[in-house]
C-alpha cells in the first residue's frame, strides 16, 4: 500500500541539496508530526492497572439507626412495664415464681436475685401500682396512709417467709444453727416426758434470728414501671450482681427502707441529684464496711468471703 505524503515515517531522509534554513522549516512539520505519532503509540497494558481503574468504589451508605433505637427503645419499656402481668394475671405463672397473692398483693421472686434470697412484693390495687414510691407512701390522703400500712404489714409477713428461705439455704451452713440443732436432737420426742422437756428447753441454744437479714425497702429511683417493694437478705451474694449500679442500689442510700415513710419534705433522698449520687458513689462492703471505690471485680471477690463467713456464724 502507498505512503501518503503527507504522512511522513521515521525513515524517510531529508534532502541535501536543500539550504539549511530551508532544511530547519521543512524539519519543523515533521518533528510535530513525530510528536503525534509517538502520542498515538499504544502503551503497554497493564491488567493490574487497568482492572485498578475500572474498580468500583465504594459507596459510604448512610447507616439508619432509627429501627435500632426503636427496638432497644421498645425493649426498655417492655422492661419497665414487665411486672405488670404479674399484677394482673399472677395465675398464669408458675408457683416456683409467684410465692403467695392475695387480694391485696402479689409477691414473687425476683427473676434477677441480687441476693440469696430477694423477694418483690406489688400491690394489686389500680390507683397506686402506676405510682413512684414516693408519691405512694408519702401520705397525702387517708386512703394513702391506709395503703402505706397495708404494705408494710404485708411486707412483714414476707419477710417472715424470707427468713424461713434463709434457714433452709443457710442453717446447715451454720454454727449457731448447728449446735441448736445438736441439742435438739437429743431431746426426746413431744409427750413421751414433758418434765425432762420443759428442764431440757433451759439449755436449748438459741435459734439464730434470720430476720435481722431481711431488709424491705424500695429504691429512690425505680428502673420499673410498677410499683414494688424489695425484701431481700443482706449478703448481696448472688451471680446476677453484675456491676456497681446494682450494689449501689441496695447499699447506698438509694434503698430507702419502707419503715423511713413517710419522709421529710426535705429528705435529701428525694432529689435527683443525690439519687444520682448515691448510685454512682463508692462501693462500701456491706458487713465490714471497707471502701472498694469504683473496683467491682475486686469487691465481687470479697463479697464472696464475706458471704461464707456470714453464712457460717
Amino acid at each position: 500500500m502507498a505512503r501518503s505524503s503527507a504522512q511522513p515515517t521515521l525513515s524517510e531522509e531529508p534532502n541535501s541539496q536543500l539550504s539549511s534554513s530551508t532544511n530547519t522549516k521543512q524539519n519543523e512539520p515533521r518533528q510535530e508530526n513525530l510528536k503525534q505519532q509517538s502520542i498515538s503509540i499504544p502503551q503497554k497494558r497493564n491488567a493490574f492497572t487497568e482492572l485498578k481503574w475500572i474498580a468500583p468504589q465504594p459507596k459510604h451508605r448512610k447507616v439508619d439507626n432509627s429501627k435500632q433505637n426503636e427496638t432497644k427503645s421498645k425493649h426498655n419499656r417492655d422492661f419497665a412495664s414487665a411486672l405488670l402481668p404479674y399484677i394482673l394475671h399472677p395465675e398464669s405463672f408458675p408457683t416456683t415464681t409467684i410465692i403467695r397473692k392475695t387480694e391485696h398483693t402479689v409477691l414473687l421472686r425476683d427473676l434477677f436475685p441480687k441476693a440469696l434470697v430477694h423477694l418483690l412484693l406489688l400491690p394489686r390495687d389500680p390507683a397506686f401500682y402506676g405510682l413512684t414510691p414516693f408519691e405512694a407512701f408519702n401520705p397525702k390522703s387517708p386512703s394513702h396512709v391506709a395503703f402505706l400500712d397495708m404494705m408494710r404489714s404485708e411486707a412483714r409477713s414476707a419477710a417472715k417467709l424470707a427468713a424461713s428461705e434463709l434457714t433452709r439455704l443457710v442453717g446447715p451452713h451454720s454454727a449457731t444453727c448447728k449446735a441448736r440443732n445438736n441439742v435438739l436432737d437429743t431431746l426426746p420426742e413431744p409427750g413421751n416426758s414433758s418434765s425432762l422437756t420443759e428442764v431440757a428447753a433451759d439449755h436449748i441454744p438459741p435459734a439464730r434470728d434470720f430476720i435481722k437479714d431481711i431488709r424491705i425497702g424500695v429504691h429512690a429511683e425505680p428502673s420499673m414501671n410498677t410499683l414494688h417493694v424489695h425484701i431481700i437478705s443482706i449478703d448481696s451474694y448472688s451471680p446476677a450482681l453484675k456491676h456497681k449500679k446494682h450494689y449501689n442500689s441496695f447499699n447506698s442510700n438509694f434503698f430507702v427502707p419502707l419503715d423511713d415513710f413517710p419522709l421529710a419534705e426535705d429528705d435529701e433522698r428525694m432529689k435527683v441529684e443525690k439519687q444520682k449520687e448515691y448510685a454512682k458513689g463508692d462501693m462500701e462492703c456491706w458487713r465490714c464496711g471497707k471502701n472498694y471505690g469504683n473496683r467491682f471485680k475486686e469487691l465481687k471477690t470479697h463479697l464472696e468471703d464475706e458471704y461464707h463467713e456470714w453464712r457460717s456464724v
